[in-house]
């Protein structure tokens, strides 16, 4: 998880109910005491806009929050579905149940879904029968087959042209790809 600046810890110790206590170690955020989902949800809702907050294994956790990169990937994925599945969307911000009876919280970056799905759910979701179907790792910049119920294959080549290389990868940075440089004041 991500490091967060004392202000914002500041800014979330003063949004928390009375009963939940966080102490402030090292840039992580941590509860004194036993944080129950129905407390996480709580203070996540009071978090303050700068604050994303996850409730993974028992224990809070600091989400980064999204920057240019990952507003052009989610964009990108938009298109992509578009372009293969004019029936689906890409839903951001998605609440999601996790761990053994549900009791983990997270927000994924987005949710892509059938037109509709979402619709008369709750804040929180929960992956087909408690659990995610499929997890696999794929290398930058390799075609990824997507199987059922989404089936089609996502060319993921222009994602390295947003790759924060020394954060998010283990890999080297291509030499084919230098790091993206930001438009010129005009």
């Amino acid at each position: 998880m991500t490091a967060l600046p004392i202000e914002d810890f500041e800014d979330l110790a003063d949004a928390a109910p009375d009963h939940v206590r966080l102490e402030y170690i090292d840039g992580r955020v941590r509860t004194k005491d036993p944080l129950s989902v129905e407390d996480f949800e709580e203070l996540e809702r009071r978090a303050p806009e700068t604050v994303r907050l996850e409730y993974i294994n028992g224990k809070l956790e600091v989400k980064a929050m999204p920057d240019g990169n990952h507003r052009e990937i989610f964009v990108w994925l938009q298109e992509q579905c578009m372009q293969h599945r004019p029936d689906l969307r890409v839903y951001g911000e998605s609440g999601v149940r996790t761990e053994a009876y549900q009791k983990g919280r997270a927000r994924t970056d987005g949710a892509v879904a059938l037109k509709g799905h979402f619709k008369g759910h709750g804040e929180w979701s929960q992956p087909r029968d408690g659990r995610y179907q499929q997890k696999a790792a794929h290398s930058w910049g390799s075609p990824v087959e997507l199987p059922e119920p989404l089936r089609f294959t996502l060319d993921t080549e222009e994602l390295k042209d947003y790759a924060d290389w020394g954060q998010w990868s283990h890999e080297p940075r291509p030499a084919d790809r230098p790091r993206p440089r930001p438009p010129s004041p005009r």
